[in-house]
């Protein structure tokens, strides 16, 4: 069973949502969200990166700047751009980016059944990563930004958030990149059977936040208490699986590991089909690969990979396993500095200017991870390759907040 609850979140009034608002901290570089924030004093990056306000190449781990982030969520609330419901609720978070619609409900997910594996898991976390979203969450006493989670659908958690969604939306606005973003709170009324309801749910998976659950986790079992306390609980968007969508998280190598290009090429060959034409790949098990000014489109020859693993015909398996690793020395994608990701929302135009701009070498297009792969290798207690998945819309963050 999932146990999820509801809680009294600080949030924006609508007037307001908008402009506190944010993308995702670890989705923008500083600058970028320096950029972002600009003048706005109410933008959420001032307490999700609240490094832009320090000067340029300041440590942002430092203790200065979880001091400044807990400073500045006290400064949103005394300044009513936060505002605490009086009672605990569940919620729900629709978005709309284009002809895609998505809607989950808000709410706080269990950090013993994260723990325990009841919410599954399909990605290893860093050390560093894992440890600044602790000294901050920790800093704030408060989860500031909510992990992404995802369940198989269900009729009955369908019916309810349907009927959540017939009444007048409490924020509701459009970003500037266009994605709509809708607010409901559920009556209270309706409290008990959410809950109920997602107790029928046999098992949660973290879509994205792996590195924010992680260190909910710890920060729980650091701080102790009983198992109901509200910091056993962290801040969740729960979606039913049917509804998200994944798009390509693509590879770029600095360097050709001392081959010169036709060398490389011709490796290659050894275990690809090359044809000279590419760019997006448009099925599983074909990637696209720009090198020396060239797109190919890559796929694999007969038997290269064992079909009958799930882990092993991920298509971001099959490229590590057979030619990051083997040919370019990528041997561990998480931690190499040769490699860098590129999320698929900025499209393959992105990996052809980085590569023309002597950055890297050449760049990979993957087609994009499914949600039945994802969800199937969790079930197996298996692990994705880092950077497997790119979930698009992001959750902004600011429009709800979770204080223990």
């Amino acid at each position: 069973m999932a146990h999820v609850r509801p809680f009294a979140a600080l949030r924006p009034p609508n007037a307001r949502a908008s402009a506190v608002a944010a993308p995702p901290y670890d989705v923008v570089s500083v600058d970028e969200a320096r950029a972002f924030a600009g003048s706005n004093a109410d933008c959420f990056f001032h307490v999700s990166r609240p490094e832009i306000a320090l000067p340029s190449g300041a440590d942002p781990h430092g203790a200065e700047v979880y001091a400044l982030a807990r400073k500045n969520l006290g400064d949103f609330i005394s300044r009513g751009v936060l505002v605490p419901d009086a009672s605990p609720r569940f919620y729900v978070y629709r978005q709309r980016m284009g002809a895609h619609v998505q809607a989950g409900f808000v709410a706080c997910a269990s950090t013993h059944e994260y723990a325990s594996g009841l919410i599954k898991k399909h990605e290893l976390t860093r050390q560093d990563k894992e440890d600044d979203r602790v000294a901050h969450i920790g800093a704030l006493s408060a989860h500031d930004e909510p992990v992404f989670l995802c369940y198989r659908p269900s009729a009955e958690l369908g019916a309810l958030q349907d009927d959540v969604m017939a009444g007048a939306p409490e924020v509701d606005f459009t970003a500037d990149d266009g994605v709509g973003h809708t607010l409901w709170v559920a009556p209270a009324a309706r409290t008990e059977q959410i809950a109920a309801a997602f107790a029928h749910v046999p098992a949660l998976y973290v879509a994205d936040g792996h590195h924010r659950s992680a260190a909910a986790d710890r920060v729980a079992r650091a701080r102790g208490g009983p198992a109901d306390a509200e910091h056993r609980f962290f801040l969740s968007v729960i979606f039913p699986s049917d509804q998200l969508q994944i798009l390509g998280y693509h590879r770029l190598v600095t360097d050709l590991n001392g081959l010169a290009p036709d060398a490389f090429m011709a490796r290659v060959r050894e275990r690809f089909h090359v044809s000279p034409v590419g760019g997006v790949p448009e099925a599983r098990h074909q990637f696209g690969m720009f090198l020396s000014g060239l797109w190919h489109t890559l796929t694999p020859h007969d038997g290269l990979f064992d079909a009958r693993s799930a882990k092993a015909s991920l298509d971001v398996s099959i490229l590590q396993d057979h030619l990051l690793g083997p040919l370019l020395g990528i041997q561990d994608p998480r931690t190499d500095p040769r490699i860098a990701f590129s999320g698929g929302i900025r499209g393959v135009g992105e990996l052809e200017k980085k590569v023309r701009s002597g950055a890297f070498a050449v760049a990979f297009a993957v087609y994009p991870t499914s949600l039945g792969e994802l969800m199937a290798l969790a079930d197996a207690g298996e692990i994705m390759p880092p950077k497997s998945t790119w979930f698009e819309p992001k959750l902004r963050s600011g429009l709800v907040v979770h204080r223990f």
